[in-house]
């Protein structure tokens, strides 16, 4: 009863770490780090099959990592064919009805009883034992993951020479906690599609305000730490009210995601820049780090570009950066007002191009002053901030 108590504990432990993980990756991790505790090992991964590129990649090392194993590895793959036992006997164990059953490897080849389905060699991998010899690693236990009913990825969890070899317990032990890690790994999936819909225009596919407000707090945090420029560029698209009134508000859409498709490119010239549809016929394009001419240059593409495309009349765009003379900017509220202030001025003056605060008197007053009209709606805008 006391083993029982003891893995019924590691089973819980595992599922409540990953519940509690707030990002993919330390997801990942808790899973590694749980079913390595849970079995006795010293070290852990967890792997992903990528069906498109044939291979097995994995996603985190844990534990006592060897030499050249890093613990969120940017490309550690592994061609699929070296696991037959991935593309082919699991595989064809769940075709017909089976369950995908962990199995035991050590350095001196597969052990009797303890391979997939109880027969011996049957999990045999060379791969895997050379693997082994070369990290020090005595054995291995190998369990998959299935996820939505199809082969997900991975679990391996090894102990060192010396140690105990894992056994048929061990390696039914290991089917339990993948069963786990991969509730787990479902649920991460749903809570991060969760949050990418919490944060992304559904209509052009680009990141939302609420996703500018968070990136522009980080960014205003940064520059009044570090001193690193921070550029705001915001734009209306002009004459989408025409257009919807004339075409129709499907064509009006289309407009739109032309447009955000323009914005997309052009934030791409500034590395890290976020595009975002704030709302309406309103975007943004947010860069930190850029100089400001740089994304002054960016902006005027941007704008040229806009103003080819069919059925629009342009962009009114304004930016507002910290490179430029603008007094000081200790919250995301400020930098936003400049630069709807420019964007106000554009759209009055009828500009083809950019109106960048601090090189325009007038957008200062015009950012400072109360508004005299519902007209200059966007010149509060996040007052509530």
């Amino acid at each position: 009863m006391g083993g029982e108590d003891a893995r019924l504990r590691a089973v819980v432990a595992l599922a409540q770490a990953m519940a509690a993980a707030h990002t993919p990756r330390g997801s990942w991790r808790a899973a590694a780090l749980g079913a390595c505790k849970a079995l006795g090992g010293t070290f852990a991964a967890l792997s992903v099959w990528e069906r498109g590129g044939g291979r097995l990649r994995v996603l985190v090392n844990a534990g006592e990592r060897g030499e050249g194993e890093e613990e969120f590895p940017e490309d550690e793959t592994y061609p699929v064919h070296r696991f037959p036992e991935i593309t082919e006997f699991l595989h064809e164990r769940w075709a017909a009805g089976g369950e995908p059953d962990a199995w035991v490897e050590t350095a001196d080849g597969p052990v009797d009883g303890a391979s997939g389905g109880g027969a011996p060699g049957r999990g045999y991998c060379h791969q895997r034992v050379v693997a082994l010899r070369r990290r020090g690693r005595g054995s291995c236990v190998v369990a998959p993951i299935v996820l939505h009913g199809r082969a997900w990825g991975e679990l391996y969890v090894a102990r060192p020479v010396g140690e105990p070899v894992f056994g048929r317990a061990d390696a039914d032990f290991a089917t339990v906690l993948a069963a786990v890690v991969a509730a787990g790994i479902s649920q991460a999936e749903r809570l991060e599609e969760v949050r990418r819909l919490a944060f992304t225009d559904p209509l052009t596919g680009l990141a939302n305000r609420r996703a500018v407000d968070v990136r522009l707090d980080e960014a205003v945090e940064r520059h009044r730490v570090d001193g690193v420029v921070v550029s705001l560029v915001v734009c209306d698209v002009n004459g989408l009210k025409r257009v919807n009134d004339t075409h129709g508000h499907a064509v009006g859409d289309r407009l739109l995601e032309r447009f955000g498709s323009v914005l997309s490119r052009c934030g791409a010239m500034l590395p890290g820049a976020l595009a975002a549809r704030l709302g309406g016929d309103e975007f943004c394009l947010l860069a930190v780090g850029p100089e400001t001419d740089e994304v002054v240059r960016v902006a005027a593409e941007l704008c040229e570009r806009a103003a080819g495309l069919e059925l629009g009349d342009g962009v009114a765009c304004g930016i507002a950066s910290t490179g430029d003379p603008i007094g000081p900017v200790i919250s995301a509220r400020r930098l936003f007002r400049l630069a709807d202030a420019a964007q106000y001025r554009a759209k009055a003056a009828r500009s083809t191009g950019p109106v960048v605060a601090g090189r325009d008197g007038e957008v200062l007053r015009l950012a400072d002053a109360p508004p005299r009209s519902p007209h200059e709606r966007r010149h509060l805008r996040g007052s509530n901030r």
